[in-house]
């Protein structure tokens, strides 16, 4: 007799467990649980039958599976949190009694709980974490700009304004940036790091609030992991390119506004190995061998394939064999010689690192301003424009009023462009120095500068001049085919246009007219319908014998025929794939159709929204045509 199976003990059941019954195991507050599931990376389930999941019931509850709950109750966090209860209550108690004493010693040895094991488990490679960081610069940014309040402390916008200033840092000293892009929430900026693209917004500098209906803290417990995760990265990545991490903040600088520039990038000062602790260098028969020396003769035999042979090692100095020997490293990778018959066994697989990808050919983009020098005006934006240029190799400098730090004044001879956006004001008291040192100097928008890190090239600067109407600035990560291009040519612009030199010719021939051509309407479209239609060269020529009989010239009838058939043409097509899709579409499952439909919904809302901005162009230039007619 088999095993008899009880309800509520197997299947969806047993995989899946409401919030209540995790909280309930658990043995913790409902925020713990949220901060956990947060932490560790684990969000709801939904099951296929609900009403199996939850043992007969139909309440709508959240669901989760049953292993993540049990993979919970082993967090050391969840430890901390409930030795941080016990310590809540116990220096309440102190505090109620007057236990001052008890009270101070509490409060010194209060549980604090780390998260750089959650930081490992989550991102088992430098890869996996370089890859997982665009939300996490996201919400260091936005914090960065908030305002303290209760909830959030002025100790944590301080600490994300720094993590902040080290990201830049590291872009601009790498030259990592790619693309920018001006919007209306903020700037997005788009970075190449370890072969990964980082994409994050930037907010502009303008007073933030924090909305009512925003719970605050749930974001901090996101922030919380980002910082950690955020210091593990910026510490490789400092570490790989050679320089001290956290970099030196001059206090006297910060205070001056100096932003990026308060902090000093130096370079680490690489360890001297001793030689006592671990010998690179052994003697034989007299002789000093190095590790350098041994790989290159096992290379030598590997290359002769004389490996019975005796060769003879070179003798080295000590002193010089310590300063340019590598360490060997263990290759722990498992492989099977079958597949690679023919290569060597100490062959190693290497992660990319800073060093060898700086080997790699660099695009010439990333010191495009390498040969230009800055200068910004009072009223842009000096940290954005102050981060791009220096990413891309240039010189930018700036007023006082901007901040300290400005590498020279506005009267340097090296500067060769002026971004400003002010519109054009003459000044009559102006000396022929100013004048001339004004015709050295390009002044452009700042959209310039946007524009030509897109382009990957400069940019004439005549189309960004001061007080001129700029070209529309586009963003760089809409690369599908259906994307609206306002630098393209409209569709069907030609029939457009004559069209409106048909209407305005049939406009100017004036009222007389008027009753003739209306007597002619129904005949002409009588004879364009059988024209559209025709299938044959007789029924083509039936339908110009028509025309003829009712006065139409041949001119206006073979140009009226073409625009009538190409419009039979598209609708006749439209109409056979329709009925093809919906026979499609009867041969889809349900959850099938629904993707479909949601698909196609979206491709109709992106056609309508590019349909719009079609016919507002359109528009435009019909109206700079008419103005260009009256004038």
């Amino acid at each position: 007799m088999g095993r008899l199976k009880q309800k509520g003990k197997a299947g969806a059941a047993k995989a899946y467990m409401t919030r209540s019954a995790a909280v309930k195991k658990l043995q913790c507050s409902l925020a713990d649980f949220r901060r956990l599931c947060i932490l560790k990376g684990i969000f709801p389930r939904e099951p296929r039958n609900r009403k199996k999941a939850n043992k007969g019931s139909s309440a709508p509850t959240n669901f989760y599976y049953a292993k993540d709950i049990a993979y919970l109750a082993h967090e050391p966090v969840l430890r901390k949190l409930r030795e941080h209860k016990a310590f809540a209550k116990k220096l309440s108690r102190a505090l109620g009694r007057g236990e001052w004493s008890s009270a101070k010693s509490l409060e010194e040895n209060k549980p604090v709980y780390r998260l750089d094991h959650i930081i490992k488990e989550r991102y088992p490679t430098f890869v996996d974490a370089v890859r997982d960081i665009d939300d996490a610069l996201c919400m260091i940014f936005l914090f960065a700009s908030l305002p303290s309040d209760s909830k959030v402390s002025p100790t944590l916008i301080e600490n994300c304004a720094r993590l902040a200033a080290e990201w830049q840092l590291y872009v601009m000293h790498t030259h990592s940036l790619r693309k920018v892009f001006l919007s209306i929430k903020g700037v997005y900026y788009q970075a190449e790091v370890f072969d990964q693209t980082v994409t994050w917004l930037v907010p502009y500098q303008f007073t933030q609030t924090i909305p009512s209906d925003v719970d605050v803290r749930v974001m901090l417990t996101f922030l919380e992991l980002y910082q950690t995760l955020l210091g593990f990265v910026f510490f490789k990545l400092y570490t790989d390119a050679g320089l001290v991490y956290p970099p030196p903040l001059d206090a006297q600088k910060d205070e001056g506004a100096a932003g990026v520039g308060a902090f000093n990038l130096q370079e680490a000062k690489p360890n001297q190995p001793s030689v006592t602790a671990k010998s690179k260098v052994v003697e034989i028969d007299g002789k000093r061998i190095s590790s350098k020396d041994v790989r290159q003769t096992i290379k030598s035999i590997s290359a002769s394939g004389s490996g019975d042979a005796d060769v003879e090692m070179p003798s080295v100095d000590a002193e010089a064999a310590n300063d340019e020997d590598e360490e060997f490293v263990e290759d722990t990778t498992e492989e099977n010689p079958e597949d690679a018959p023919d290569a060597p066994a100490f062959t190693t697989a290497t992660l990319p690192t800073l060093k060898t990808l700086s080997t790699l050919p660099q695009s010439t983009s990333s010191k495009l301003f390498a040969p230009y020098t800055f200068w910004l005006s009072r009223e842009t934006s000096r940290p954005i424009f102050e981060f791009i240029v220096r990413s891309f190799g240039g010189r930018i400098g700036w007023p006082a009023t901007s901040g300290s730090g400005s590498p020279f004044d506005e009267s340097d001879e090296s500067i060769t462009h002026v971004i400003i956006d002010r519109p054009l004001v003459q000044r009559p008291n102006e000396t022929e120095a100013e004048k001339e040192r004004r015709r050295r100097r390009k002044y452009v928008q700042p959209q310039w500068v946007v524009d030509c890190v897109n382009a990957g090239k400069i940019l004439l600067e005549d189309l960004y001049a001061q007080g001129k109407t700029l070209p529309p600035h586009l963003s760089p990560f809409g690369d599908h085919a259906e994307a609206y291009d306002p630098t393209a040519g409209l569709v069907g612009g030609e029939e457009d246009e004559e069209m409106e030199e048909d209407e305005e010719v049939e406009g100017g021939e004036g009222d007389a007219e008027g009753s003739e051509e209306e007597s002619e309407v129904r005949p002409a479209k009588s004879v364009l319908k059988a024209a559209a239609t025709a299938e044959d060269e007789a029924a083509l020529r039936a339908a110009e014998l028509a025309a003829e009989a009712a006065g139409i010239d041949y001119g206006t009838f073979e140009k009226e025929a073409k625009k009538a058939q190409k419009k039979a043409g598209k609708t006749a097509p439209a109409q056979e794939d329709e009925a093809e899709k919906d026979m499609n579409k009867m041969m889809m499952s349900n959850k099938q159709r629904k993707l479909y439909e949601r698909m196609k919904y979206g491709q109709k809302k992106r056609a309508e929204e590019r349909q719009n901005l079609e016919q507002k162009k359109r528009a435009i230039e019909k109206e700079k045509k008419r103005r260009a007619k009256s004038s």
